[in-house]
């Protein structure tokens, strides 16, 4: 069991559970899953580049990233249904919990000027998405190796009713959030 799940079944559940009044333990906020997408604009055309970034992908997150293609046409854009427009991987248990983990305590503090996340990027529901404007920030990359730097984005998908339970969650696993 990784680090940080270990965390989170010992010390975060019961926690969480306490603060804001759950009986039942099914009912206590828990990270689902964590997505991870990047859009691939005109690389689609370029495969050698499309293969480096699934490579690069794959390498970030620890499994093998799926095409995801147009749905519909779109003249301006010079986009053809079933062209492929991005990159996602879904983690779920151990990937999942070793990946945050990363990304909590290696990747988040490497950033420059790193103040903390932004604590407005939670939807209605309690999910957190996180920006990225290059994929070489992660340690496991290699950038005179890989492809151009691209950016990608980190969707957290919680089962908190609120942003609230989820900012709280998110706070006990390690996430750090910005100061007001």
């Amino acid at each position: 069991m990784n680090r940080l799940q270990e965390r989170y079944e010992k010390e975060i559940k019961g926690s969480l559970a306490k603060e804001f009044g759950i009986k039942n333990t099914f009912a206590v906020p828990k990270v689902e899953k964590v997505v991870v997408n990047m859009g691939i604009g005109n690389l689609s055309k370029n495969q050698q580049q499309m293969d480096a970034l699934k490579k690069d992908l794959s390498v970030i997150t620890g499994q093998t990233p799926s095409i995801r293609n147009a749905k519909v046409s779109i003249a301006s854009f010079s986009l053809r249904a079933g062209m492929p427009v991005g990159l996602s991987a879904t983690l779920r248990g151990e990937r999942m919990y070793s990946f945050m983990d990363r990304l909590f305590s290696i990747v988040l503090p490497r950033l420059r000027d790193f103040r903390g996340v932004p604590s407005k990027s939670f939807d209605k529901t309690g999910n957190y998405t996180l920006g990225f404007d290059e994929h070489t920030v992660f340690p496991e990359i290699d950038s005179t190796k890989s492809a151009s730097a691209h950016g990608f984005e980190i969707t957290i998908v919680t089962t908190a009713k609120n942003a609230e339970e989820s900012k709280k969650l998110l706070e006990l696993l390690g996430m750090p959030f910005e100061k007001n």
